[in-house]
């Protein structure tokens, strides 16, 4: 097979071994390791779980995930009661030079930017079809309080984005996903992401940029890259 024909999951897989590989060289026996949820995550929840009897215990951003981890026998706490993360393994939707990124797509922003805070080391794990010079031509996922959903919709409009609701969508917060796009290019996404984060009835957003990945490991056909934030 040809680098051209190499595809998306297999790209997906190489950065999710990459991950693991990380894990095992820089994960402290007592330590705690984060996990996000999508696709790329899952290939490297399944990874994973040939190496359980290293890890202590995990922390995870969906219900979902959480399930995951448990049906491969892995260990899931609660936040609360770790202290805190050593490591934080998830992907992404989009992420910029800066390693700035849109996360959310999944619905499980709003764990995930818990957990990455919660982190002393965020690793992003991506194929290169999510690099982009400037963030935004994928909508950003902000999760919302039912009741303030057309609310935060106008406000949302004011900022020149249009809020679209993700229709049947319930997080595992009990509360709503609006879609906002329009926004390409986001020219400040840490100035974006306080502006959101302020509109009352909004939860939090789907934008990293106050607290970007520590490093990216970027599959692409020849190999797996890993990058550092450039500023």
């Amino acid at each position: 097979m040809s680098k051209n024909q190499v595809s998306q999951d297999q790209l997906k897989q190489a950065a999710a071994q990459a991950a693991i590989d990380y894990v095992l060289k820089h994960l402290e026996d007592d330590a705690f390791l984060g996990i996000g949820t999508g696709s790329t995550a899952n290939c490297f929840i399944d990874l994973l779980a040939q190496y359980k009897g290293r890890i202590k215990g995990t922390v995870a951003s969906s219900e979902a995930s959480a399930q995951r981890l448990r049906d491969h026998g892995i260990n899931v706490f609660e936040l609360n009661t770790t202290g805190g993360v050593q490591i934080y393994i998830d992907g992404a939707d989009e992420l910029n030079p800066a390693l700035e990124l849109i996360k959310g797509g999944g619905g499980a922003l709003t764990r995930e930017k818990i957990i990455a805070a919660a982190a002393d080391d965020f690793v992003c794990i991506a194929d290169q079809s999510k690099w982009v010079e400037h963030l935004g031509q994928f909508s950003v996922p902000v999760e919302v309080i039912p009741m303030a959903r057309s609310y935060v919709a106008r406000e949302i409009f004011k900022l020149g984005g249009e809020a679209v609701y993700r229709q049947g969508v319930v997080t595992d917060n009990g509360n709503v996903i609006l879609d906002v796009q329009r926004l390409h290019p986001i020219a400040a996404p840490k100035a974006l992401e306080e502006k959101l984060n302020n509109i009352t009835g909004v939860v939090t957003n789907g934008l990293f940029a106050l607290r970007p990945a520590n490093r990216v490991l970027l599959s692409t056909p020849e190999g797996v890259k890993t990058l550092k934030p450039s500023h």
